[in-house]
């Protein structure tokens, strides 16, 4: 009963009638519960900054005690109706990673990392994959799309913990390279997992029809999004505004998102090509920074919407897969990594601690839990969303423990005497 009904739970009983009195009050009671969502997941952020946790941790939690599982302070209606939170910030986080596609940047190490993304993302995914078939014996269906999710890494954690201790070098390059294209990885995977899942759970008979239609809607939405670059780069000129150009760059990521809503399928890929042909054609990174300072309270009510939904009752269910998955998750990632690095050539830190600073996962593996979640059927959604959700909570908390670990094996920093983060440094990161 617990995961087939995700509000099942004996809240506060104050918290109760609010969100019951919210319920009645139409538009007014929308507006009060947004205010207390951005309100929860600041004031949040506040206790997990002196225990050195990441923002998105803390909106997490927050989202936890605000929703039905501990306070119930937002009636289940607006959490419901919030539902288009998903493809929206994702769209925006997705257009975010395309401007790490640089071609000189791709160019200048590109086939290495390249190597080495594909083996750790892709060995993560395959080691889930295969744990949940064959310890527990899940439907391949669950099981794929959970080892497409476990392939992103966030580096949110890893970068503020290398600009804390100023660590340099070849290694922290290989770092900010890997972990920006992983996502991408992880996009794509999903993408393919996602048309394999939808074919699997078909009624109707084996038709090549079937197996390709997602797979062409896919493909026109990535020419869309090229196309959609073009028309950016062409609006958006030197005489334009900064007003007017983040106003056009919004239309056009929304635009791209509604056309992919339509034919329901993820912007995610659309968006991150949109992204990254638009920053090859005009090399404008005052764009993505303007986006950049437009976005914080749309992905902080995306990620408190998240713990909402996230039932601490029904982790008791299943906690076994969720360890398991946190664990085989963490030695698919370094092992990928170490065989990556190893056929790539790669230095010998690059081989051994990769692995230490790629455990983090937050941002788009969340994102992608939502939507898996709604693929899947009830009981199987559910779960996938328990798991990702908890274990992004865990993965936030002791990510840059590992990763300044990490740094520290690869010689990247020296000592915490020597680098000792100044106030304004830490109040940065």
């Amino acid at each position: 009963d617990f995961i087939i009904n995700p509000h099942y739970n004996q809240s506060w009983g104050g918290g109760y009638m609010i969100a019951e009195f919210l319920d009645t009050q139409g538009n007014a009671g929308i507006i009060i519960s947004i205010s207390i969502i951005l309100l929860a997941g600041f004031l949040c952020t506040r206790i997990t900054k002196k225990l050195h946790f990441p923002n998105v941790s803390g909106y997490i939690i927050s989202g936890i005690f605000i929703g039905p599982c501990v306070l119930h302070l937002i009636p289940s209606d607006i959490i419901q109706g919030m539902d288009f939170m998903t493809d929206i910030a994702l769209a925006f986080i997705a257009f975010g990673v395309g401007k790490y596609f640089k071609k000189e940047t791709l160019m200048k190490q590109g086939g290495k990392v390249m190597i080495i993304t594909i083996f750790e993302a892709l060995t993560a995914g395959l080691c889930i994959t295969l744990s949940m078939v064959l310890l527990f014996h899940l439907p391949w269906s669950f099981s794929l799309l959970l080892g497409a999710i476990g392939c992103a890494t966030a580096p949110a954690s890893t970068i503020m913990t290398i600009r804390q201790y100023h660590a340099k070098g070849n290694f922290v390059d290989t770092i900010l390279q890997v972990t920006a294209l992983d996502d991408a990885v992880a996009l794509i995977a999903f993408s393919i997992c996602t048309a394999l899942v939808e074919f699997m759970h078909a009624d109707q008979t084996l038709q090549l029809s079937i197996i390709l239609l997602p797979v062409v809607w896919n493909i026109l939405a990535v020419f869309i999004g090229i196309s959609f670059a073009y028309i950016l780069n062409h609006i958006i000129t030197e005489h334009r505004s900064d007003d007017h150009r983040l106003v056009i760059t919004i239309a056009m990521i929304l635009l791209l998102t509604g056309v992919c809503s339509c034919f329901n399928i993820s912007p995610l890929l659309s968006c991150m090509v949109l992204g990254g042909v638009y920053i090859n054609l005009s090399g404008n990174k005052d764009v993505f920074r303007q986006v950049n300072n437009f976005t914080p309270p749309i992905t902080l009510t995306f990620f408190v919407l998240s713990g909402m939904r996230l039932d601490l009752h029904a982790l008791v269910s299943c906690g076994l897969i969720g360890i398991v998955y946190f664990f085989v998750r963490i030695m698919g990632k370094a092992s990928g990594a170490w065989a990556g690095a190893k056929l790539s050539h790669a230095s010998t830190n690059v081989q051994l601690y990769l692995g230490l600073a790629l455990i983090p996962q937050a941002g788009v593996s969340i994102g992608l839990a939502i939507l898996g979640q709604r693929i899947l059927p009830t009981y199987e959604g559910t779960m996938l969303s328990l798991i990702i959700l908890s274990s992004a909570v865990l993965y936030e908390m002791i990510g840059p423990a590992c990763a300044k670990l990490s740094l520290k094996l690869s010689g990247s920093i020296q000592s915490e005497q020597q680098h000792k983060p100044s106030h304004a440094i830490t109040a940065h990161s």
